[in-house]
């Protein structure tokens, strides 16, 4: 019987794990790196870095190179090459925590529901938040849509690029426009975890904008 160490490192999906898929979804739709990062956005080197597994990506540059490459996002989080279903077409569909594939950066932890599952208006996300300064991140995340926050345990500070900034302790919740410039930040004793709601993105094509780089960061990297 597998140990339950085991079994997380089962429904962990690795960078390296991301990079070969992306790589295939690139190359399938006939993509060089170069083209891709002239798509999305996404500096070369990131892609470059990503596609080797050497970096993890973030929620944004999922959604940038997804608009590019013209695929559901969905696409890009299916592990062993297997491909997303259809759409709901009426059905309901049931998921536990402890069946999600997680993905991990240097600032959180995610596990994104329902990946199976294309055409969706929404993203579930559940996120373990590590970063506890502005000073983690290299740049501000942002994309088209709208967010909804809720605190499952421990307590966050969601600090904007506007400069606002909004406090939530367990069972608070925050809404917001996600194309303002935004972080996550623990504030708890253990890193707090919180679901994240992010609506769909606009019509493919839209341009998501340029991310807004962080105050005082000298060195770009990769969240």
């Amino acid at each position: 019987m597998a140990s339950s160490r085991d079994a997380d490192k089962q429904r962990s999906f690795s960078k390296e794990a991301m990079g070969a898929r992306l790589r295939a979804i690139r190359k399938e739709k006939g993509f060089t790196l170069k083209q891709l990062s002239q798509a999305s956005g996404v500096a070369l080197s990131t892609l470059s870095k990503a596609e080797l597994g050497q970096t993890a990506l973030s929620y944004e540059k999922f959604v940038a190179i997804a608009l590019a490459l013209d695929v559901d996002m969905s696409v890009l989080l299916q592990p062993d090459g297997e491909q997303p279903s259809n759409r709901l077409n009426g059905k309901v569909i049931k998921a536990s925590m402890q069946d999600q594939h997680d993905y991990q950066t240097a600032t959180y932890r995610h596990q994104f529901f329902f990946s199976e599952i294309s055409g969706k208006v929404m993203t579930p996300i559940v996120a373990t938040v590590f970063s506890r300064s502005v000073d983690e991140f290299s740049e501000y995340i942002r994309h088209p849509g709208q967010e909804f926050a809720y605190v499952l345990s421990g307590a966050i500070r969601l600090v904007f690029e506007n400069g606002e900034e909004i406090r939530l302790k367990r069972d608070e919740a925050a809404y917001f426009d996600s194309s303002v410039g935004h972080v996550y930040l623990s504030t708890s004793k253990t890193p707090a975890r919180v679901l994240a709601v992010c609506t769909d993105v606009p019509e493919r094509g839209v341009d998501v904008g340029q991310r807004t780089p962080v105050a005082g960061r000298k060195k770009a990297r990769s969240i």
